[in-house]
């Protein structure tokens, strides 16, 4: 029996786990996970705890970086979209997007033509129509290379997602707009950065996906950490939601506990503190 029996913290990658927004913003190299975050993880789950990242990546964008994370529980990969057993390389569950979504989301290509999208494909493709400067820069983030096609129909099914990359104001106003057009009834529509936005099935997301997974893994307490808006729906589920320094405005006014920079070692700090309690 261990200290941590019973218990899942599930915690987000980019910025929380390791901090990713220079490789984003500036084409940098991703740094290697802070060794506070690796020792403190050991001990978690040496002590029975079960450790699970849940990611907006697909999984064909966090593949490259799972050999790093110390984790022994299934993931929530592509923003709540599904679950994947990465010791057994297969999904777990899904929640796909309806056949509706390439022609919606072409559309919305058409009326906002500086806009790019990448289409995650469950087979670990990205597709990417109108890719821009950002499709580039996340290329580099995710060492996936897009595979460009000429319109949206053309990308195969099944998807788990779509990932809209522009502006933060025109991504303001494509949100506005598909939501003008009825399609926020849908679709999950939330920003996984500034210029980022996310569209997957409607319940698909981070909350939902980490509830399915505490209930396979027979969790008792349930722990997550995240900065951005996509985290906000596991925040809110969880037991106690925290977040790292670096979090955005929404994730701190949600009454997540504040923790060090994801620099600094900020899931060590999580670690520290659920040590100090009793399960």
């Amino acid at each position: 029996m261990g200290k941590f029996d019973g218990v899942l913290l599930a915690s987000d990658f980019d910025n929380t786990l390791v901090y990713t927004e220079d490789a984003l913003q500036n084409g940098e190299a991703v740094p290697p996970l802070p060794e506070r975050n690796r020792q403190a993880l050991e001990y978690f789950m040496a002590e029975g705890g079960f450790f699970a990242i849940a990611t907006g990546r697909a999984l064909a964008a966090f593949l490259n970086y799972a050999a790093i994370v110390p984790m022994n529980a299934p993931g929530v990969v592509c923003n709540g979209a599904a679950i994947y057993d990465f010791a057994a390389n297969e999904y777990l569950e899904t929640a796909l997007l309806d056949e509706t979504a390439r022609e919606r989301g072409q559309i919305v290509l058409e009326r906002f033509p500086t806009a790019a999208v990448e289409a995650y494909h469950l087979d670990s493709v990205i597709h990417g129509v109108h890719c821009n400067e950002i499709t580039r820069l996340h290329e580099n983030l995710t060492k996936v290379p897009v595979l460009e096609v000429p319109a949206l129909p053309d990308v195969p099914m099944p998807l788990g997602k779509l990932l809209f990359e522009a502006k933060h104001e025109t991504l303001l106003e494509i949100r506005d707009f598909m939501r003008a057009q009825g399609w926020g009834e849908d679709y999950e529509l939330i920003f996984s950065t500034g210029h980022l936005l996310e569209m997957t099935a409607k319940g698909a997301n981070k909350g939902g996906m980490v509830r399915r997974l505490a209930q396979r893994l027979g969790a008792r307490h349930i722990f997550c950490a995240g900065d951005e808006a996509n985290d906000l729906p596991m925040l809110a589920f969880a037991e106690t939601g925290f977040a790292p320094e670096n979090c955005i405005p929404a994730v701190r006014e949600s009454g997540a506990t504040i923790v060090r920079h994801a620099k600094e070692g900020a899931i060590a700090d999580v670690i520290e503190i659920l040590d100090k309690q009793r399960f």
